[in-house]
Formats: C-alpha cells, structure tokens, sequence
C-alpha cells in the first residue's frame, strides 16, 4: 500500500529491506526501488501484492491504471511492470511524489505519470474513465468512503471497472456504490482488502 504519509502505522514491512519496493513478476520482475523516507509511510507487503495481482492475473494487461494514494508506488508499480497501458499515481507528500518521479525515470516508464496533490482535490476534477484503480489510503482517517464516491462522480471508472480497496481490518466498509459487486475478499492481519467491480449504470 504505499500509503499515504500521516498513516500512524510503521513503515516497516516484509519488502526486501529497509526503504525499498521490489517489484514482483512482468518486465520489471526483481527490480527494487528506493521508497521516500517518511513517517508511517507502508508500502502493501508482497504477500498481499501477491494475491491481489493473482486475482487479477491478466486483468492489468493493457489497462489504465490509477492508484489514488500512491505512497511507496508499489501498487502502480507492480501494474506497470504487468503491461498497464498507463499508470497514473497520485501522492500527497512531495518528498515521495519526487521519489516516485525518479523511479519512473530509472525504469524508463514513459507511460506513467506523478501528480502530486491531495486526491480528493484531484479526483473532484474529474478525469479520464479508468480500467483498474487502487484505493489504499492512510489508515483511520476516513478516507475511502468520499474516495469511492468521488470516483463515481468524477467519471473516472470504465463501465466495468476493478476497484481495490485496501483498509485496516476492523474498518466496516461503507459508502460502496450498490453496483459494484464484490469479487473478492481476505483479511491478512490488520490489514483488509476487497476487489470489486463496477457494473455499468
């Protein structure tokens, strides 16, 4: 999850070492990308990546992607390196949007973009219908309801969008539009996540 940087959780997790992201299957399989140095920041452990992109399999393949809380990029990461048409990832804190610009550069991904912000502001724009998005926001902050309706509001899912939500585990989701249905679901710790999709209105 990269997630956000006031997430009150440790940064530390099972990612190949201290203040890195390794990047698991697809071209860039192996690689491993310094994360910005930031407090609470968490990237999604490669276990739960694992899963989630098992659900997928080929699902990223020539997708437009969104990960709307960016952090470590270890979601949009792992899509690119999947054969993701785009990735686009938004990130409030400047100092990891840069990192994430460098690693972009290191891979020499030109089919991926940084905007730094805070993504309800961005998603309130409005922008092109996405195949895939990720929703891994900050723990505890009350982020993914107005989030999920915001990507509704804003035109940004294709008709038969997936959406990831990652949350902690005692979360009761709330605010899930009634058409999207729920593919799956796991808990792994503290840490819960869902894949849904979007059935066109």
């Amino acid at each position: 999850m990269a997630r956000g940087s006031r997430n009150p959780k440790s940064r530390t997790s099972p990612q190949g070492g201290s203040g890195q992201v390794r990047i698991i299957s697809g071209r860039f399989r192996g690689r491993k990308l310094p994360v910005a140095d930031l407090q609470g920041l968490r990237p999604t452990t490669d276990r739960v990546r694992e899963t989630l992109f098992n659900w997928l399999q080929g699902d990223t393949q020539d997708a437009k992607v969104l990960d709307c809380f960016a952090g470590s990029g270890a979601l949009g990461l792992e899509a690119l390196s999947r054969y993701a048409a785009s990735v686009t990832l938004m990130e409030l804190d400047k100092g990891a949007a840069n990192q994430l610009k460098r690693n972009l550069a290191t891979l020499g991904a030109d089919n991926a973009k940084v905007i730094q912000g805070d993504s309800r502001t961005l998603l309130l724009q409005g922008g092109e219908p996405q195949d895939l998005v990720f929703v891994d926001p900050p723990f505890r902050q009350g982020l993914v309801a107005p989030v999920l309706e915001l990507l509704e509001q804003g035109n940004w899912l294709t008709n038969r969008a997936l959406i990831y939500v990652e949350t902690e585990s005692e979360l009761g989701l709330e605010g899930v539009p009634p058409h999207w249905t729920l593919l799956k679901e796991k808990v792994a710790g503290q840490v819960a996540y869902r894949l849904f999709q979007r059935e066109g209105q």
